[in-house]
């Protein structure tokens, strides 16, 4: 007999299992921006602030004096700092009087180390870049020029004493700090788009990601991609990233490599940058299994690992792909190894919730501060460095003990889902009585 097709056997009742809906996040590019009185966007940020900030940068170059950058040591804070540094120096400023500073392990440019270091050049000039602002005291105590140069969430006026400042946060969709120096950059010199259009894409999407469309706002960079492949800037931004986040904390490797290359195929190729890589990668995957757990209302998921790298970005990052849930709104990866006695953590956006917007579009640092919002004298105890950065993918450094009540008062591990049948007895399933056996025995 022919071969038949074999029919399909289904269970009387059931119905097809229905397929998972695909996730769509909305195009980064098309974020609603907001306009002036003329109705022309603002972006990528307030005119008035982009004007002033040239006027700094052309001073510094006639004025021929000591002058700091402090870039912030990942992809896109060192593109800033390059950009600016590149900018400069075709100004006519002497490469000499130029300074790059990176802050210690575990500090910043607000603390003290960080002043100390700096004021010891007595810089006429500073420049800070993609590192975050706050309300302080002046960067140094002489006399001199500070500019911040930034994207990251700020509250009013938070930013340092008599500092001038130009920031891309309240001007959606935003940019990067390294896209923002850049186009405050490129009308200065006639020669600079050859030589810093490829560090604005490399700094991009070390900060938005390997699939931004650069599609309006954004510039049109159509010629940066035939002349450097995606390919080959994408790499580069592992490499730069990678750095800062081994434990040896070689920050002065990357910025070396980004400021001397002059495409980023010089980057990729470069021996120190690979091996802190390869440390990175394989640390990486020795901590990225452990297992979440969840707060007691279960929107936050909390991954809890030990390790002298800075690995807690990306394993937050991967979880956050990864975990599915109705409920879910951050995950959270807290790194108990980086500094002694201290506990450094990293928050994304599940990628469930990203969807969300209006009133329930997920705001990390709204929603920490929240947490803590009845309990005033331990939010002054948690300190300045928490929950900092962008609303979509925030941190921040907190003590140990500090960490404990933190995690005590979210409810980890108190989301313990209770079965809906658990006070009933277990039932018994009759056992078939009917069998084979018994069948032969009564036969007999």
């Amino acid at each position: 007999m022919a071969s038949q097709a074999k029919r399909k056997i289904t269970k009387s009742g059931s119905t097809p299992r229905a397929k998972k809906q695909k996730i769509e996040i909305p195009e980064y590019h098309l974020t609603p921006s907001i306009h002036d009185g003329d109705g022309e966007i603002v972006w990528p940020a307030p005119k008035v602030q982009i004007e002033r900030a040239r006027e700094i940068i052309r001073a510094c170059a006639q004025a021929q004096k000591p002058t700091v950058i402090l870039p912030d040591k990942d992809a896109d804070g060192l593109s800033s700092g390059a950009i600016l540094h590149h900018t400069l120096t075709a100004l006519g400023l002497s490469p000499s009087l130029i300074s790059v500073c990176f802050p210690p392990k575990g500090s910043s440019v607000h603390d003290e180390t960080a002043r100390a270091t700096v004021s010891e050049s007595s810089p006429a000039y500073i420049f800070v870049l993609d590192q975050g602002s706050r309300k302080t005291g002046p960067l140094i105590d002489a006399p001199h020029t500070g500019l911040i140069i930034d994207h990251h969430y700020a509250e009013e006026n938070g930013f340092p004493q008599g500092a001038e400042y130009v920031t891309a946060h309240d001007c959606p969709p935003v940019a990067t700090s390294s896209l923002l120096t850049f186009e405050i950059c490129l009308p200065l010199h006639p020669d600079l788009k050859d030589k810093i259009s490829w560090l604005a894409a490399l700094g991009t999407h070390g900060d938005l990601g390997t699939t931004l469309k650069w599609r309006p706002p954004f510039p049109d960079m159509a010629t940066t991609f035939k002349q450097y492949s995606k390919k080959s800037i994408n790499d580069a931004v592992s490499r730069v990233n990678a750095p800062r986040r081994s434990a040896a904390y070689n920050v002065e490797d990357a910025w070396n490599a980004v400021i001397s290359a002059s495409n980023p195929e010089d980057i990729a190729k470069d021996e120190k940058l690979l091996a802190a890589q390869a440390e990175v990668k394989m640390e990486t995957e020795r901590c990225a299994h452990v297992p979440p757990k969840f707060s007691k209302d279960a929107t936050i998921a909390v991954l809890t690992i030990s390790s002298a790298a800075q690995i807690h970005p990306l394993i937050a990052t991967r979880w956050a792909g990864f975990l599915q849930s109705n409920k879910l709104e951050i995950v959270m990866c807290a790194n108990v190894g980086y500094l002694p006695g201290m506990v450094n953590f990293s928050c994304r956006v599940a990628k469930v919730a990203r969807v969300r917007d209006g009133d329930e579009k997920v705001d990390i640092i709204k929603k920490l501060e929240s947490i803590v919002a009845d309990h005033p004298e331990f939010r002054a105890r948690l300190g300045e460095s928490f929950a900092r950065g962008h609303k979509e993918a925030s941190g921040g450094i907190v003590k140990t003990a500090e960490w404990e009540e933190l995690w005590q008062l979210m409810g980890v591990g108190k989301n313990v889902r209770k079965k809906a049948d658990g006070n009933r007895k277990k039932e018994v399933k009759p056992t078939q009585k009917n069998t084979l056996a018994n069948y032969f025995v009564k036969a007999g």
